[in-house]
C-alpha cells in the first residue's frame, strides 16, 4: 500500500498511526471500566478478555492480511515476538505509571493474575508442541494444535471469571484506594459508552493498519530483516494499544485491569495461529522458523517472573520498578540479543 512512498512520507504516516492508537487507547481503557462496573465483569475478566482482544485488532488485521496474501511468516512472527514485547510494557507501566511509592505487582489486590500468566505459558507450551506436528497434519482446515489452542483459551477464561467469585483460601491483600463516588464515566448511558468504545474499537484497528503498512515499507526501505523487523520494530508498534490503556488503566487505579489487559492479550494472541490454518488451509505451526519457537520460550521466560511478583508482591524496586520488572526487562534484553545471532545464521 505505501511502498511507493518515500521515507519522510512514511514517517509521518507511522506517526500518526501511533497518535491515533495511544488516543483510542485511552478511551478504550476509560470505558471498558466503566463497562466492568456496569456488566459486573470484574476488572481481570474485563482486561482478560474485552480489553485484551480489541488491543490487539492490529495483530488480527496483520494475521488476516498476511494469510491471505501468503506471507504467514510474518504474522508468525509479529503474534510470537509481540508477547514477550507486550510482557516488557509490564517494566514500563512498573517504573512510569507506579512510581517510587510503591510496584505494580505489590498493588495487586487479585491472584486471578496468576491463572492468566499459567494461561499464557499453556498456550505457548501448546505452540511449541504443535511446531514438533507433521505439517501434512489437517482436516477440515483445523489441526490438533488448534483445537487445543483455542479450547485452552476457552477454560482459561473460564477459570478466570470463576476466580472472580472469590478463591477457596484467603491472602492478605494490599490496602484498596477508596473508590470515586463520582466517575464521570459511570453517569454516561451504556449505549454511549458502548458507542465510544466501538469508534475507539475501530480507531484502534485503522491506526494498527497504518503503522504496520508504513512501518513494513520502512523496513524494507531500510533493508531490514524481516524476522528482526517482526519481532521488534512491528511488535513494539501494534503493542502501542497496550501502552496507552495501561497506563490509562494504572492512572485510574485500575491495576488489576492493566496487568489483566497485557497478559489476557498475550493469551489470546496465539489463537490468531488458528485464525491462520483456517485463512490458508494449511498447519501454520508445523513451519514456524527457529527464530519463532526461540521467541515462544522467550514468551514463556518474561512471564514467569511475574507470577512469582503476584505472589511475593515485592515491595524492593531498582531503577524505579519492582525486582520482578527489572529482572524481566533483563531477560528480555539478553533474549532480543539472541534473536540477532539467530537472525544471522
Amino acid at each position: 500500500m505505501f511502498q511507493s512512498l518515500s521515507l519522510p512520507l512514511l514517517l509521518l504516516i507511522f506517526a500518526g498511526g501511533a497518535a491515533v492508537v495511544w488516543r483510542a487507547g485511552i478511551s478504550l481503557s476509560n470505558t471498558t471500566d466503566s463497562l466492568d462496573k456496569r456488566f459486573k465483569l470484574g476488572e481481570a475478566l474485563g482486561g482478560t478478555i474485552i480489553l485484551a482482544i480489541v488491543t490487539n485488532l492490529p495483530e488480527i488485521a496483520i494475521t488476516v492480511s498476511a494469510a491471505l496474501s501468503d506471507k504467514i511468516e510474518l504474522a508468525v512472527g509479529n503474534i510470537l515476538g509481540g508477547i514477550a514485547l507486550q510482557t516488557v510494557v509490564l517494566v514500563l507501566l512498573d517504573a512510569v505509571g507506579i512510581g517510587k511509592q510503591d510496584t505494580l505487582t505489590a498493588k495487586q489486590s487479585s491472584l486471578t493474575l496468576v491463572l492468566e500468566g499459567a494461561l499464557v505459558i499453556a498456550m505457548l507450551t501448546l505452540v511449541v508442541i504443535g511446531h514438533q506436528l507433521p505439517k501434512d497434519l489437517i482436516f477440515a482446515r483445523l489441526t490438533p494444535d488448534s483445537l487445543l489452542l483455542v479450547g485452552t483459551w476457552v477454560v482459561g477464561v473460564w477459570l478466570t471469571g470463576k476466580a472472580q467469585k472469590g478463591l477457596p483460601w484467603r491472602t492478605n491483600p494490599p490496602e484498596k484506594v477508596p473508590e470515586k463516588d463520582d466517575d464521570t464515566s459511570d453517569k454516561r448511558s451504556t449505549g454511549k459508552m458502548l458507542l465510544v468504545f466501538g469508534v475507539a474499537a475501530l480507531a484502534t484497528l485503522a491506526g494498527g493498519v497504518a503503522l504496520e503498512e508504513s512501518g513494513d515499507a520502512m523496513s524494507k526501505t531500510l533493508g531490514m530483516d524481516g524476522v528482526i523487523f517482526g519481532a521488534t520494530i512491528l511488535a513494539a508498534a501494534t503493542s502501542l494499544p497496550e501502552v496507552s490503556t495501561g497506563l490509562a488503566a494504572v492512572k485510574l487505579k485500575d491495576y488489576t485491569l492493566a496487568v489483566s489487559d497485557i497478559f489476557g492479550g498475550n493469551a489470546f494472541l496465539p489463537v490468531l495461529l488458528v485464525l491462520a490454518t483456517v485463512i490458508t488451509g494449511k498447519p501454520v505451526l508445523p513451519t514456524a522458523q527457529k527464530s519463532d519457537i526461540y521467541l515462544t520460550g522467550l514468551g514463556i521466560l518474561v512471564t514467569i517472573p511475574y507470577l512469582y511478583g503476584a505472589l511475593f508482591r515485592p515491595k524492593r524496586q531498582i531503577a524505579r520498578m519492582g525486582l520482578d520488572s527489572f529482572v524481566v526487562l533483563i531477560v528480555y534484553v539478553i533474549g532480543a540479543a539472541g534473536l540477532f545471532l539467530i537472525a544471522k545464521k
